[in-house]
Formats: C-alpha cells, sequence, structure tokens
C-alpha cells in the first residue's frame, strides 16, 4: 500500500476533546483506528488518540476517492483526516465525544497495519506476557495511557509543590560506590578500573545527607533507583523514589511537609480530601493490634490478647505456649460464620501453618452456642471471658494461634488480610498512616547479629543511646514509615551527625573501624566538617500512582517495566554481549 503525506497538513484538536459546541467547525484529526464499519453507503471509521475516540463518516456526498480509500483502513492504521464536526443522528452515550461525528473531506493513510497480536482494548484478555513483548501496542489501550498521563500530573504537582516549600531538585550520581543498603546491588564493571566495579543507587542516601553537609537545607529529587531482589505486584528493580532531605528538623517538621504535600497531590490530582494530621502508631502498637509494621487500616478486626486467659486453661497448647513465654492471641471475623465453613477454615490453617504457625484454633458461632474446636478442654468461665475479650458474636470467627510473639503476629496480621479480601469488608477510600519509633536493631538468626532495621544513619531516640551496647533490643530509633492502605509508600528518618555516636552505631553492628571507613568514609569524613541536624524520607511515586490510578501492579503504571524474573521482555533485555566487550571490561564468563 502506498503510503500518503502529510502535504503540509497541521493537526487542529485531539479526537477526544471534540463536543457539540464544535458543530460548524473545520477539523484536522490525526490517529489510530479503533475499528472501521462499512455499511455499503457508509462507512464509518473510530479515530483513537491519547484523549480518546471520534467517529468518521463517509456517505454518499463523499468524494469518491475518499471514500474507497476508507474502504481499505484497518484497525491500527495512522490517519489524519479533515472535515467539519456535525451532529451525530444516532448518539453513543458511552464516549464523551458520542454526540458528534466528523464529515471527512481529507483522509491520509500515514501509516499501515499489519492484524495487531491483541485487539487494542481497556479490558483486553490477553495472557500479560504477550501484552509485554508488545508493549508499544499495550500503551495504547486508553487505561494504560491515562495512567501514564495521571503519572506525568502527579509529577507536576510534585515539583510545583516541593519547589514552593523552598526545595532544591539535585540530581545525583547513577555509578556510585556499592554500600551495603539491604538488597544486592546492581553492579557495572569498570573499563577503566579493572576488577572493579560501580553500584547502581538503591537510593541517594549518602548523596543527599552530603548535600546538607553543603549547605543546601532542603533538597529532592525524582531519583531512580535499583534494587536486585525478588519481585513481587509492589516491587520491580528499577523504581522512581520522591526524594527528599531538609537540615535543622525534627521529624515533626518532615511530618508536616510530607502531609501538605499529600494533601495538596489528592485535592489537585483526584479531587479527594485528605484529613490532616494523620494518624500515628508506633511500631510497638502496629505489630501489636495489626501483626504488620504497614497495616491497612481501612477495616478493624484487631489483634487480641487472650494470654491471660488461658495461661491456666486446661488446653496444653495454649498453656505450655504462655508457660513456655510464648503468647497466644485472635482476631474476630464480624459476620464471617455463613463464608467460613469448617472447610473454609481448614484452607486458613494451611495458610497459617505456610507462614510459620504450628496450627489454628477456632471459635465459630452459627447456632445458639459458639462450635470452638478446643472447648472441651476449657471451663464455661474461660469460654465466656474469651468470647467477652474477642468481642465475638452470632455468626462471627474467631481466629487464634499461640506460639512465640513474633510468629503469632506475623501469622494472624496475614490471616486478617486474608479474611478481610474473603469477606469483601475492605472499603474503597484511602487511609493514611505514620509508622514511628522502629526498632533500631534486628536480630539476625542465620548469622546471629543484630542488624540495622534502617540503614546506620539512623539516629537512636535520645533515651535509647544508653543501651547501644548493652540491650540493642530496647533501641528505638527516630525512623518513621508513611503506609497507604497497607503498603509502604515511603520510609525515613532523622539521621545521625554526632561522630562519637556513629562510630558507637557501628560499633554496635559489629563493624570495625576500618570496616565502616572502608565501606562509608566517605561521609563519615565529611561529618568533622561541621554537619547540621537532618532527616528526610523517600517516597514511593511508583507505589503511590499505582494506589491513586486503583491499578493492581506496578507494571499498569510504568511504561516500560520488567516482569518477575526481572527480564524486559519487548527488548529481550538482559541479553548476552560478545567477547570484545567482556575483554574490554577484563571479565570472563564461567560456565
Amino acid at each position: 500500500m502506498k503510503l500518503d503525506r502529510m502535504d503540509g497538513m497541521k493537526r487542529t484538536n485531539y479526537c477526544g476533546t471534540l463536543r457539540t459546541e464544535d458543530i460548524g467547525k473545520k477539523v484536522v484529526v490525526a490517529g489510530w483506528v479503533q475499528r472501521q464499519r462499512d455499511l455499503g453507503a457508509l462507512i464509518f471509521i473510530d479515530l483513537r488518540d491519547r484523549t480518546g475516540i471520534v467517529q468518521l463518516a463517509f456517505d454518499d456526498t463523499t468524494d469518491k476517492e475518499i471514500f474507497d480509500k476508507a474502504f481499505t483502513v484497518r484497525s491500527e492504521f495512522v490517519l489524519m483526516a479533515e472535515g467539519t464536526v456535525r451532529a451525530r443522528s444516532s448518539v453513543n452515550r458511552d464516549i464523551p465525544t458520542g454526540e458528534i461525528e466528523i464529515e471527512v473531506t481529507t483522509l491520509k493513510i500515514l501509516g499501515a497495519s499489519e492484524t495487531p497480536p491483541f485487539e487494542i482494548l481497556p479490558d483486553v484478555d490477553t495472557k500479560e506476557d504477550i501484552r509485554l513483548k508488545y508493549r508499544y501496542l499495550d500503551l495504547r489501550r486508553s487505561n494504560l495511557q491515562n495512567n501514564i498521563m495521571l503519572r506525568h500530573k502527579i509529577t507536576k504537582v510534585t515539583r510545583d509543590y516541593f519547589d514552593e516549600n523552598g526545595f532544591i531538585e539535585i540530581e545525583t550520581p547513577t555509578l556510585i560506590k556499592s554500600t551495603p543498603e539491604g538488597a544486592r546491588d546492581y553492579l557495572v564493571p569498570s573499563r577503566v578500573y579493572p576488577g572493579s566495579f560501580f553500584a547502581l543507587p538503591q537510593s541517594p542516601q549518602l548523596y543527599k545527607q552530603l548535600l546538607m553537609l553543603s549547605g543546601f537545607d532542603r533538597y529532592m529529587q525524582l531519583a531512580r533507583c535499583y534494587r536486585d531482589e525478588d519481585l513481587r505486584a509492589d516491587r520491580q528493580p528499577e523504581f522512581t523514589q520522591i526524594d527528599l532531605e531538609m537540615s535543622f528538623v525534627e521529624p515533626e517538621d518532615v511530618y508536616a511537609i510530607a502531609e501538605g504535600f499529600v494533601k495538596r497531590l489528592f485535592k489537585e490530582v483526584l479531587d479527594v480530601d485528605i484529613p490532616t494530621p494523620l494518624p500515628r502508631l508506633t511500631y510497638t502498637e502496629a505489630m501489636n493490634s495489626y501483626g504488620s509494621d504497614k497495616p491497612d487500616t481501612r477495616f478493624d478486626m484487631k489483634i487480641v490478647d487472650i494470654s491471660s486467659i488461658v495461661e491456666n486453661c486446661g488446653f496444653g497448647v495454649f498453656a505450655d505456649t504462655v508457660k513456655n513465654g510464648g503468647t497466644v492471641r485472635a482476631i474476630t471475623a464480624k459476620n464471617a460464620a455463613g463464608v467460613y465453613t469448617r472447610k473454609e477454615i481448614d484452607k486458613l490453617t494451611e495458610e497459617a501453618k505456610g507462614i510459620g504457625a504450628k496450627g489454628l484454633a477456632f471459635i465459630r458461632w452459627v447456632e445458639d452456642a459458639p462450635n470452638c474446636s478446643f472447648s472441651k478442654f476449657m471451663t464455661e468461665a474461660e469460654m465466656a471471658k474469651i468470647i467477652e475479650a474477642t468481642g465475638a458474636e452470632k455468626g462471627d470467627v474467631v481466629l487464634i494461634v499461640a506460639d512465640r510473639k513474633k510468629t503469632v503476629l506475623s501469622v494472624l496480621g496475614a490471616l486478617r488480610l486474608t479474611a478481610a479480601k474473603r469477606l469483601g469488608i475492605i472499603p474503597d477510600k484511602f487511609n493514611f498512616l505514620w509508622i514511628t519509633e522502629f526498632p533500631f536493631f534486628e536480630y539476625n538468626e542465620e548469622t546471629g547479629n543484630w542488624d540495622a532495621m534502617h540503614h546506620p544513619f539512623t539516629s537512636p531516640l535520645d533515651e535509647c543511646i544508653q543501651y547501644l551496647e548493652t540491650a540493642p533490643e530496647k533501641v528505638f530509633a527516630k525512623a518513621y514509615d508513611l503506609v497507604l492502605n497497607g503498603i509502604e509508600l515511603s520510609s525515613g528518618s532523622i539521621r545521625i551527625t554526632d561522630p562519637e555516636l556513629q562510630n558507637k552505631m557501628f560499633k554496635a553492628l559489629g563493624l570495625s573501624d576500618e570496616e565502616a571507613h572502608a565501606k562509608f568514609g566517605f561521609l563519615t569524613d565529611a561529618f568533622r566538617f561541621g554537619a547540621p541536624p537532618h532527616g528526610g524520607m523517600g517516597i514511593g511515586l511508583d507505589r503511590l500512582i499505582m494506589l491513586m490510578c486503583g491499578a493492581d501492579n506496578l507494571r499498569d503504571v510504568i511504561a516500560f517495566p520488567k516482569v518477575s524474573t526481572s527480564a524486559e521482555l519487548m527488548s529481550g533485555a538482559p541479553g548476552n554481549v560478545d567477547e570484545a566487550q567482556l575483554k574490554d571490561l577484563s571479565i570472563a564468563i564461567i560456565e
């Protein structure tokens, strides 16, 4: 097929922007063919661009050459059409342009298309790996285009907000020194320094602290970050972070800036009012109530401690657990007895075992008296106390786990989410939450060492410094996370700026002076030249957009995402390189 040239034609309007007030106007539109309908004496073409669809009309008044050309058009052809806007004889209420059409006088076919591997429809039923292989076609779908355009709007509001609040956007390096930050680094070999490697940044953490030492007291950046870790729906190997750091601040100052940002963002982009100040829970409160440090607070179902009720009961599983230093706790799923049959509870039991529990006890209240998996070992008074403590009523299901505290909380936290989704009780709204006062240290059972839960530059609470060397489990940090609907959006902290305290922290983490200097020397050396108190956070931009779009997966808000194997199906990355390239880098592949 011979293609036309534009020959000076210029687009005057986007397809989806035309309305009844444009009737009589001469316009030029351009885009892709959604579909062509040949009705004999009439031909209609739905033309699509990123703003929507408009109908092109060809009838017995159309020039024969133009009419014949319209007859040859197929889906995904690229067209430019000139004509006059007129009222449609049959209105289509499903699209914003459904009251008008364009009576075409000039038609140019600028690009032909083979039959695409799937239809370009918002809810196309095609396997994701096929769509990702042809991502450039997938991105023509209106829902993905709307997500990407919403992303643009979110980043614009972000930059405007932080600019108006005195932040300076500064780019930090992408090729950096490898430093321990919790996940594996992506390494980049150096040609100039054989055997040495750059790392791609997991975050700009050290550089943004150095910028505070440099006198830029308010920094922000839409920073590209990289982590070589297992993927899931809300995690990609490369992601974007709204990174910020502020000098001369305490946590309250960081909270105020972040809360002002989300309030402004949600109002401007979604016209949703986020009430501030945002609620707060300490890490300990969150774990005890929800079994998670990123709880979804859109529904209740809190964890209840019944250890004191069952510590001397006749049920050995409960009593022995408490006697050996463990705990017995429960959640109550309201009005769940009709959904959670005994067979369904058996499925929950298998899920609990998969997370680490030895089993799952339950109370299912269907009849006048509750049916209980352990009632024969309990007195009536003990059962009555459990019912009272859990708030159980007829129609409810109570799930109980007995084990070490860490296991009990993680299992009930997971079952809480499973039950809420199964019962359909999670409302469609936005619940923000601050989690504060995280433990500074996290015990590593594999190595027997205490690791930093955030990073080693996080400042401990003043009252906890006394325990650094003697009781690391008692040290809590000036660290905070911002959580939205059960997803961690942001992590941040106030930083250590006292070299003496920093050295104590390194020693508590088991780092010798030599190791600490080798890994972080360029930062700790800088602290000797006057470091202002500072703190900040990094907000996951992709996760934020995913939640604002109502998407289920980060891949739906990133133009060219990776799959679970970290591969990019469209380009075939990662790929092999030739021997000459490896030789330049002094690298050999070992089979």
